[in-house]
């Protein structure tokens, strides 16, 4: 009799948590899509894919609530009925009749836990990855639907008239490079080509930009064809929210395992590595004018001298005064030609983490030539052994990887820029966010997810009390407590996050609501089972 009671009651409880948890699913489904949609202009096929990868973050918070729901209704309507009083009077307990509640109040518990540390992280993943092989389609659609678009994780702001997918080509084109408190430079052409190539955890997006013209602070010029090359970054933003706990222990083993930790470590080593740079060509010619610095390349090399070398604010080598510049090729050594003008600059292109060195020359007057002056580019230049043998100090021995935490400390007996200085402080703060971050999220959603029990407990209790009532108060009654332990929660979270506070008064908080949640159902079924 027992089972067919339990049988009974889990079977009305499942059918009325399944429709709770459908209907919700689907209005809030809807909802945590039209950001994608209303941002990245991605096509209807696209959402329906998204809507498929961010369905576990949605059944993180409908579950519970379905359950919840489903307890109160159950067993409210099951109590109005009397058949509560008859089953009592027949000597079944009232804990006995609880039991398919606890059951589904356990399965939605443990299947939270699993989605909020496994499977929610994983399918967010393949939403990032989806968005990212649909990169260049997002960047084109964007183009066509505003004229414009701002590349993810990139100081580009690109402008176009017209946007051609099917050639990758674009017309009428204003690429806008920001800086911290302004506009660096401004480049426009009649047509740009646009080519995406796929790294491990980005695109990297180059824009061949033919006719172009630049306009900047300083630099200004034409050429034939100007090449732009920058990092299509992450459209969801990566987050500790979104890792699986597997994933946020290698990022507390190594931190460059977390991308805005990576980033801002490549923007450190590559601002050190232009800081060796410029230290070494002073060192080399800035007191002779007969002594020529050489940076080899592929196809081809360099060798230079220069008055004047200076570190420019953001990883740029700016060289000045009678600089001459002879570039020849690497493999036959022939010199190809001998250029002279009163600027040229070194900068880094590509992936920092494995520095390519670009020259910019500007106004330049080949030797020999009456002809006017332009603008020469050499790419494909690699740092000397000089610098690359401090630089490496900052890498690991295992597979190359940036060591964060030493790029992150002052560095003892190297000059460093304001720049440096700004790009280590913010790297150091970001580890110390991320690590308390992890401890945060961690410690939340195992609340979260035990504390799944006590509130659909709640409920139930509530339920059985109000059976005078509608049953629809005691689903309200029981959203109190479960908004007492989501607020502590977020308050605990952001506590812990909180640099300048004891972070472990923010747990503390947390686990104080799981507590406070607990006590509130044994005192609910002691007056159940006193009555």
């Amino acid at each position: 009799m027992v089972f067919t009671l339990h049988r009974y009651l889990f079977r009305e409880l499942l059918r009325v948590f399944v429709l709770a948890a459908v209907a919700l699913t689907l209005i809030l489904s809807l909802g945590s899509i039209l950001r994608p949609v209303q941002e990245y202009g991605v096509g209807p096929r696209q959402v329906i894919h998204l809507m498929g990868y961010f369905l576990p973050i949605t059944l993180t918070f409908v579950l519970p609530m379905a359950a919840l729901f489903a307890g109160a209704l159950v067993y409210g309507r099951f109590t109005s009925d009397n058949e509560l009083d008859a089953c009592r009077a027949s000597g079944i307990s009232l804990l006995t009749m609880v039991y398919p509640g606890l059951a589904l109040a356990i399965i939605v518990a443990v299947t939270n836990l699993l989605l909020s540390f496994h499977v929610m992280p994983a399918f967010v993943h393949l939403a990032e990855k989806s968005l990212k092989d649909n990169a260049k389609q997002i960047l084109f659609r964007n183009i066509q639907r505003n004229r414009y678009y701002s590349l993810p994780d990139s100081r580009y702001l690109i402008y176009a008239d017209q946007a051609n997918l099917q050639h990758d080509a674009l017309s009428g084109v204003i690429a806008v490079e920001l800086k911290e408190d302004g506009i660096k430079k401004i480049i426009t052409s009649e047509s740009a080509k646009v080519s995406f190539k796929s790294r491990d955890t980005f695109n990297e997006v180059q824009i061949n930009a033919y006719r172009a013209n630049q306009m900047g602070d300083e630099d200004e010029g034409e050429a034939e064809l100007l090449s732009l090359t920058t990092e299509f970054g992450s459209l969801l933003g990566d987050d500790i929210k979104f890792k699986k706990i597997d994933e946020m222990k290698r990022i507390q083993a190594d931190l460059t395992q977390f991308k805005p930790i990576d980033k801002l470590a490549r923007d450190t080593y590559a601002q050190l590595v232009t800081e060796l740079l410029a230290r070494d060509i002073k060192t080399r010619i800035a007191n002779s004018t007969n002594s020529f610095y050489e940076l080899l390349g592929i196809p081809n090399s360099v060798r230079f001298t220069a008055g004047q070398c200076n570190v420019r604010d953001e990883e740029e080598v700016e060289l000045t005064e009678n600089v001459v510049v002879t570039e020849y090729d690497t493999n036959s050594k022939l010199a190809l030609r001998t250029l002279r003008c009163a600027r040229a600059s070194l900068h880094i292109e590509g992936d920092k983490r494995a520095p390519i060195l670009t020259m910019d020359i500007y106004n330049a007057r080949i030797e020999g030539s009456e002809g006017s002056k332009l603008r020469h580019i050499v790419r494909g230049l690699i740092p000397p052994q000089a610098v690359e043998k401090i630089a490496n100090k900052f890498r690991t021995e295992k597979n190359g990887s940036l060591q964060a935490e030493k790029l992150a400390s002052p560095l003892s007996g190297i000059e460093q820029s304001g720049r440096l200085i700004y790009l280590q402080n913010a790297l150091q703060r970001k580890i110390d966010k991320t690590l308390v971050q992890i401890k945060a999220e961690t410690h939340s959603r195992l609340v979260f997810g035990i504390g799944c029990v006590s509130m659909i407990m709640i409920g139930i209790g509530l339920g059985i009390i109000k059976k005078g009532g509608h049953l629809l108060s005691a689903f309200g009654a029981s959203c109190v407590p479960a908004a007492v332990l989501i607020v502590c929660i977020m308050s605990g979270k952001h506590l812990t996050e909180n640099l300048g506070s004891q972070n472990v008064s923010g747990i503390v908080l947390m686990w104080a609501g799981l507590v406070f949640l607990s006590f509130l159902a044994v005192v609910i079924y002691g007056r159940l089972l006193k009555n």
